[in-house]
């Protein structure tokens, strides 16, 4: 349980994607005063075009908290923030930045939980950037927010090894569930009075813009290494895939094979045994698992069993990719 002093720490949370859930859930279950929380608007989603809360959304009138929804805060938004009387702003992907006013209604500022080891990758997409860079570790950072992208000062770090079956999805959920821990930590120290400050160094700080639409198609001219980690860098989202006669298939999973490269984008072998290996510039890579239009996520030798019993050796995929 928090300290007296943290228990009365008043906190307006935002955030909205399902990497917010577990700090929100670690303030509720701590015993914070969690008085609002702030979140994007419900949005359609599927092929039914369903509108559906934000995750956060849920799991607060779950727990009976008050929530706002904006698009973007307004004045009467801000204002509404500022007649709570809260102590502390607490963000996680909340996906707005906030201007110096929203920054400025509550006394301790605001915190932000950020899903990389900062100075390194700013921005919106951390985790799939840190993941098509082929990196191994990676982390979560509590830092003041201040007006600009992820440059405030840093509290508290905790870092997360990237396994090599990592996708985009299960190293969210890690980061996720390290973050819920890092923040406890940073609020602990800032009601005991011993949290510290240390500023950002510019000069160490790399970016992680969020991808443009189109992006994900695969370029097999690209080496073995890149291919594998863009495709689980963007599993599930936004998703990466080939053509093969002007056919869309989404790659799931990939791997590095030994085996010698031909052609960039020639399929080397297509069997229901073996499985469907693609030549790329410096090797061959294995397709483990993908999704044919209209159909469900499969392995790639039960898809050449079926929807790909056409896909034969010498095939080409197409070589270019989407713009990023």
């Amino acid at each position: 349980m928090p300290s007296e002093n943290a228990a009365r720490l008043r906190i307006i949370f935002m955030g909205t994607p399902m990497f917010a859930v577990p700090s929100l859930k670690m303030l509720l279950r701590e015993g914070y005063d969690v008085c609002a929380v702030v979140t994007q608007p419900d949005r359609e989603k599927g092929r039914g075009h369903k509108l559906l809360p934000p995750p956060v959304k849920v799991c607060a009138v779950e727990a009976g908290v008050p929530v706002f929804q904006f698009l973007s805060v307004s004045k009467e938004g801000a204002e509404a923030l500022a007649g709570l009387g809260a102590d502390l702003m607490v963000t996680a992907a909340y996906g707005q930045i906030l201007s110096a006013k929203i920054l400025a209604i509550c006394p301790l500022g605001c915190i932000n939980v950020h899903a990389s080891l900062l100075p390194r990758y700013r921005g919106a997409a951390p985790i799939e950037r840190a993941l098509l860079a082929g990196e191994s570790i990676t982390g979560v950072s509590t830092m003041f927010t201040v007006r600009a992208v992820d440059a405030g000062d840093i509290l508290e770090q905790d870092t997360v090894e990237i396994s090599p079956e990592d996708t985009g999805g299960t190293l969210r959920e890690k980061l996720a569930e390290t973050g819920a821990r890092t923040l406890k930590r940073t609020l602990e120290k800032l009601a005991a009075g011993t949290l510290i400050r240390t500023p950002q160094d510019p000069a160490q700080a790399t970016y992680a813009p969020m991808f443009e639409k189109g992006f994900g198609q695969v370029d097999f001219t690209d080496t073995c290494r890149h291919i594998v980690d863009m495709v689980r860098a963007i599993n599930p989202e936004p998703g990466a895939y080939a053509l093969l006669d002007g056919r869309k298939l989404k790659l799931w999973f990939a791997a590095q094979t030994d085996k010698p490269p031909r052609a960039p984008g020639e399929i080397v072998l297509a069997d229901p045994r073996a499985g469907l290996f693609v030549s790329a510039a410096d090797g061959v890579v294995e397709i483990v698992c993908l999704q044919s239009p209209g159909a469900k996520k499969m392995s790639a030798r039960d898809f050449l069993r079926g929807r790909g019993k056409g896909i034969k050796a010498g095939m080409r995929f197409s070589a270019g990719r989407g713009v990023d």
